[in-house]
């Protein structure tokens, strides 16, 4: 599986959260449709069949991702004199 960039899926999960809290407050066909839309993109990006399994999907993900930005504190140290 390709794994999205960063940016890209914080980009879908801010979507989503938009959409669900829209619907929620005052549903209509439209925001029916935004929330279906960000749903299956959420779920095709991260590659999971349902929105919670997108949603966990996506929350370990960006904790990788996090993790990989860490600096390593195995790596040597350069001191300067």
């Amino acid at each position: 599986m390709l794994l999205p960039a960063e940016k890209e899926l914080r980009a879908v999960l801010a979507r989503f959260a938009e959409a669900r809290f829209r619907h929620d407050l005052q549903p209509t066909g439209q925001s029916s449709r935004e929330l279906e839309d960000a749903s299956y993109t959420l779920c095709v990006m991260t590659g999971t069949p349902s929105v919670d399994e997108a949603l966990a999907a996506a929350d370990a993900l960006l904790d990788r991702m996090r993790a990989d930005r860490r600096p390593s504190t195995e790596a040597p140290q350069i001191l300067a004199a």
